[in-house]
């Protein structure tokens, strides 16, 4: 019972168990909220939520299309750990009143940054001579400058614009970028010599072409063997956006056909990685570069992602709305 001059305790936020570690620092001792973990799969989820009076929820990447929607009460917050979204049926949340929300303009730097690791890991073959090394064998082999080269940003979001400064500014590599709007924006930054809503305009002379479309419906299987055919054979494909934008069973074809140079992949259709066809396992191709989607995994981006999530919650809170990172407006 609280008396006059108590405090109401602070809301419960559960927070799923993956992205509560990234961002422990700023869930434990997050002023005027109890932040608590959770499983991340759904119906542990729901309980976890049940059993804490949870008013809000914090979650990743994994998919929730069913019993989460209705396990929160109307008017909380589902704050997304990240700025992809395609996780989330918004839909759903927003016939049961819910708040979506995620993290954007935090993690941009640290996803441009590794997608320039990336490009080099192709041009230089680092895995390659690194592996061999590593098995006691000298095996140097001849790579390539990225001063000069051209390098095609699929995307040009605030994460594209961001390899297109860096690969500009920073290596003297020739910018081209390729947006679906029509027209497309004039030079959205100087580090573009162009952009262009035609793809095969856009890749035609690319060494590197580097991918930053979100995961949505029409952007299902968007590279596809009719746009892997536009690239030249030298190209190598970078992929730190979604897996989904990427048909694997095209790619795994035009890789081992040598139809282009490489690919170097953060994200995957199924994660942890399961190949889309048993005979078309991307691991086995000495030509390709794949990682564990880690585009945003680095402490500062942690951080912040941690601290855009819980102040999309507090001004929930203060009902503030129109300062949230909101995703489903029609929901008010």
């Amino acid at each position: 019972m609280l008396y006059k001059g108590s405090r109401m305790p602070d809301p419960v936020v559960v927070v799923t168990a993956p992205e509560y570690r990234r961002g422990e620092s700023v869930f434990s001792s997050a002023p005027g909220l109890q932040c608590i973990v959770a499983p991340p799969a759904e119906e542990a989820l729901v309980e976890a939520i049940a059993g804490s009076g949870a008013r809000h929820a914090v979650v990743g990447s994994v998919r929730y299309r069913d019993r989460l929607y209705s396990s929160l009460p109307r008017g909380a917050v589902l704050a997304r750990f990240g700025v992809g979204h395609d996780s989330i049926d918004k839909a759903r949340a927003t016939a049961a009143g819910l708040l979506c929300t995620n993290t954007p303009d935090v993690l941009q730097q640290s996803v441009a940054e590794l997608t320039m690791f990336m490009i080099g890991a192709g041009a230089r073959h680092l895995l390659l001579v690194a592996d061999a090394l590593r098995a006691g064998n000298w095996a140097p082999r001849e790579g390539i400058e990225l001063h000069g080269k051209t390098l095609a940003v699929i995307g040009c979001g605030a994460i594209g614009r961001a390899v297109a400064r860096i690969a500009s500014a920073g290596f003297g590599m020739r910018v081209i970028g390729y947006s679906r709007r029509k027209p497309p924006p004039s030079a959205a930054g100087e580090h573009f010599e162009r952009i262009t809503d035609d793809f095969a305009g856009a890749v035609g002379e690319a060494d590197f072409v580097s991918l930053h479309i979100p995961g949505t419906a029409e952007n299902l299987a968007f590279v596809d063997a009719a746009k892997l055919a536009m690239l030249p054979r030298r190209a190598w494909l970078v992929n730190t956006a979604r897996g989904a934008v990427v048909d694997e069973a095209a790619l795994y074809d035009a890789l081992a056909a040598g139809k282009i140079a490489g690919a170097a992949l953060d994200v995957f259709q199924r994660e942890p990685y399961e190949p889309c066809d048993a005979r078309r396992d991307l691991r086995t191709l000495s030509n390709v570069v794949a990682i564990p989607h880690i585009g945003s995994n680095t402490s500062d981006a942690n951080r912040r992602m941690a601290e855009r999530a819980l102040r999309n919650i507090l001004l929930a809170e203060a009902g503030n709305i129109a300062s949230m990172d909101l995703l489903n407006p029609e929901v008010l």
